[in-house]
């Protein structure tokens, strides 16, 4: 199995085209991500058939489960569709289990420019238990701690918490049990989001199904719609994180653009031992 190592702001992913996707069981997806016993990433690209309506592909977490959206994913997947020159210089569409987005590669590879599709704050779309409301500014409780969070899916789920101070700490803390919280039925991904200025934010991440993470795309586009809906800020925002930086923008709709680096790291081919359960 031959596998692409990609970066995007230190979260990492591995790219499988030609494989065959039915080895990647569950146990083997965990020995492969897994830091000390695989190559070790965030997940895997699984890169589907090239369709009228656009490229398919899925976004595997490295606890084995599956995403349906992955913001740095899209990039890292669209740099290397760039570099294996099956795209061009124009946009393109890539289908994912999140919904339909437009890529484009630009300045020779340095950075890919993703329209995201429309943020939600609707709690049937995201889900989140309860009568059908938007999930704005609602209080949630973990670890004997209160806090104020607004939900919202971009095609897949986010917890976005304002507060005064984001810290790997904290994410470490109280992301866990937020992940698994009752209200949210597919689990979800949490924000801890500090407000700089209006255009500048800064959040640290813990990731469904991947835990603490240096960046994510998907997280900075839901935190930024958030700090609008809220009021806090203004578009456009930089995002700010562990891994580095982010421009979003949120449209007069909550439709979101990212704009960001993506990094090629290596080729690898998997070793047959390595791949036995």
């Amino acid at each position: 199995m031959r596998l692409h190592k990609y970066q995007a702001l230190g979260n990492d992913y591995l790219v499988l085209h030609d494989g065959d996707p039915a080895l990647l069981t569950g146990p083997r997806i965990q020995k492969i991500c897994h830091r000390h016993f695989g190559v070790g990433s965030d997940g895997i690209l699984v890169a589907g058939l090239h369709q009228e309506d656009g490229i398919n592909l899925r976004i595997l977490n490295p606890d084995g489960s599956e995403a349906e959206k992955s913001g740095n994913g899209l990039r890292i997947f669209a740099r290397y569709l760039w570099d294996q020159g099956l795209v061009g210089d124009k946009p393109f569409v890539v289908q994912t289990a999140g919904g339909r987005v437009r890529c484009h590669v630009q300045d020779h590879g340095r950075l890919v420019f993703v329209e995201m599709g429309a943020a939600s704050f609707s709690s049937d779309r995201i889900p989140v238990l309860g009568p059908a409301r938007e999930v704005v500014a609602e209080t949630i409780e973990v670890n004997g701690r209160r806090f104020q969070f607004t939900a919202v899916t971009v095609g897949n789920p986010h917890c976005v918490i304002p507060v005064e101070h984001a810290t790997p700490s904290l994410a470490a803390e109280c992301g866990p049990p937020l992940e698994v919280h009752p209200l949210f039925p597919n689990r979800t991904n949490v924000q801890f989001m500090q407000v700089l200025d209006q255009h500048h934010i800064r959040i640290e991440i813990w990731e469904r199904g991947a835990g603490y993470t240096l960046a994510s795309g998907t997280s900075s586009c839901a935190a930024a719609a958030a700090a609008v809906r809220l009021g806090l800020c203004v578009s456009p925002l930089t995002v700010e994180m562990p891994g580095g930086q982010l421009t979003i923008t949120v449209g007069k709709q909550f439709d979101l653009t990212m704009l960001g680096p993506a990094r090629k790291v290596a080729e690898i081919e998997m070793a047959r031992e390595a791949m036995s359960d």
